[in-house]
């Protein structure tokens, strides 16, 4: 039988990724997508928001919900913050509780915080730092609560720093390198996990066909680098100089503190437990950009 999947943010970098890998996988895909936005066709396209009083779902039901759906960190406002990503994904809950089987809800590392040299793994305790990341773990704190009561299969990926031919590593790191207008808010001598969004889907759906649930995972590449070391290498594969860097507290007045401060903490994380269920396409980073440098140049994009 033909599983029946759901995806929010079905039109994001991610889920947009998702939606096809699924669907070249034989699901059947249902795409949430906001009024203006152009989901993929050969997916089931219901048109709603997480803020919309009611989503139609009609007769559907799930075998899994991927819930991707959320603004970013560079949504400055806590109110519309809590609104989308908390109070819409208690109202999405409410919609899908009795026509899903399991949900798997997409976090970030923030929710671990300092954590200092150690290299941590799915055993850290959360942390949050910033209003963002609080807001996005009492939706997660929702969901498992809320999924236990009611029988439903739940997991958490945390991704690391997600990159690929669009998204915030083509439109803000590569078309900048080559402009040379990229600076690094504090000089990038941080760690950061990284993780190409082939493996970032992969996972997910991992997570999903090895029923591994009741579980939260750290998802990133096998090699924490630094966001200096990682930049350097992307300008050195399109021939672009080293950028250069702006004090954090400059970066802070113009993308927001939240954003920076997500950016600039320092983390070293283990890839050890979805290892278990998931082999990596591209284990460190430098594999991984010169794949997406090697895609943009097909595409003409650099």
């Amino acid at each position: 039988m033909t599983k029946s999947v759901l995806v929010t943010g079905a039109t994001g970098f991610i889920g947009s990724r998702l939606v096809d890998e699924l669907i070249k996988k034989g699901y059947k895909v249902t795409s949430l997508v906001r009024k203006g936005k152009e989901g993929n066709p050969k997916s089931n396209i219901i048109y709603g928001d997480l803020t919309d009083k009611k989503i139609d779902f009609k007769d559907l039901k799930f075998n899994c919900v991927f819930h991707l759906a959320s603004h970013t960190p560079l949504e400055k406002n806590k109110k519309i913050l809590e609104k989308v990503n908390l109070d819409g994904t208690k109202k999405l809950f409410e919609e899908i509780k009795n026509i899903t089987n399991s949900i798997i809800y997409i976090s970030g590392l923030g929710v671990y915080g300092e954590t200092g040299e150690k290299v941590i793994d799915e055993n850290q305790k959360y942390n949050p730092n910033t209003n963002f990341v609080k807001i996005r773990l009492d939706a997660e704190k929702y969901l498992k609560e809320n999924s236990l009561k009611n029988k439903i299969d739940f997991a958490v990926v945390h991704f690391g720093d997600v990159y690929g031919s669009d998204g915030w590593f083509y439109e803000m790191l590569i078309k900048r390198l080559k402009k040379n207008t990229f600076r690094m808010p504090g000089g990038g001598d941080y760690f950061k996990g990284f993780v190409h969004v082939d493996d970032a889907v992969g996972s997910m759906i991992s997570v999903l066909e090895e029923k591994a649930f009741g579980e939260s995972f750290i998802i990133a590449d096998s090699e924490p680098v630094t966001f200096k070391e990682f930049s350097n290498f992307t300008a050195d594969q399109i021939g672009a100089k080293h950028p250069g860097s702006v004090p954090a507290f400059l970066a802070k007045a113009v993308l927001g503190g939240d954003l920076i401060k997500l950016l600039t903490t320092s983390m070293k994380v283990s890839n050890k437990k979805i290892s278990n269920i998931y082999k990596f396409k591209y284990s460190n980073y430098k594999d991984g950009i010169t794949q997406v440098v090697s895609e943009l140049k097909e595409k003409n994009k650099i």
